[in-house]
């Protein structure tokens, strides 16, 4: 255990002095990076959303089977445009606020870089509302009732 703290202890310092020389560096070219930082922040915001979407998708699945089923090609359009939205909103906001060097940190990209953490954030948590509140499988006599999933599947 103490050979781990003192890696730790020990890695902390070189990390930090490259971690510092690289944002100078970047401070000093931002005019360069700043497209690359805007495309990082649209890749970044397309994965994240994209995949939390996905995951809600799944999950409201197993809320309400026969509704996703019923609109699921809505619902699909829906999430794709939505991700889609706020992922160039992102990635614009991260391109504005990289603007003037001499600015940063501003409270914009503090903001975009909150903003493109929290909406994943917040749409996991809503995710995981239709698990815990998810309604019972139907049943008739206490005998489980099949449903057909989006795939015509029983079950």
């Amino acid at each position: 255990m103490r050979e781990i703290v003192f890696l730790v202890v020990g890695a902390t310092t070189p990390v930090g002095i490259l971690a510092v020389n690289g944002s100078a560096f970047v401070m000093q070219h931002l005019d360069k990076f700043q497209v690359g930082i805007a495309v990082c922040a649209l890749v970044s915001g397309l994965s994240l959303n994209g995949l939390t979407a996905w995951a809600a998708l799944s999950r409201a699945e197993r809320f309400a089977p026969q509704l996703v089923a019923e609109y699921r090609a809505w619902l699909i359009a829906a999430i794709v445009a939505f991700v889609i939205v706020f992922s160039a909103l992102g990635a614009y906001w991260t391109y504005v606020s990289m603007q003037d060097p001499r600015r940063l940190p501003n409270i914009y990209a503090v903001l975009t870089a909150l903003w493109l953490l929290f909406l994943p954030v917040l749409m996991t948590v809503v995710a995981r509302r239709f698990k815990i509140g998810g309604a019972p499988a139907p049943s008739r006599g206490g005998v489980a009732v099949p449903v057909e999933s989006a795939r015509g599947e029983r079950r």
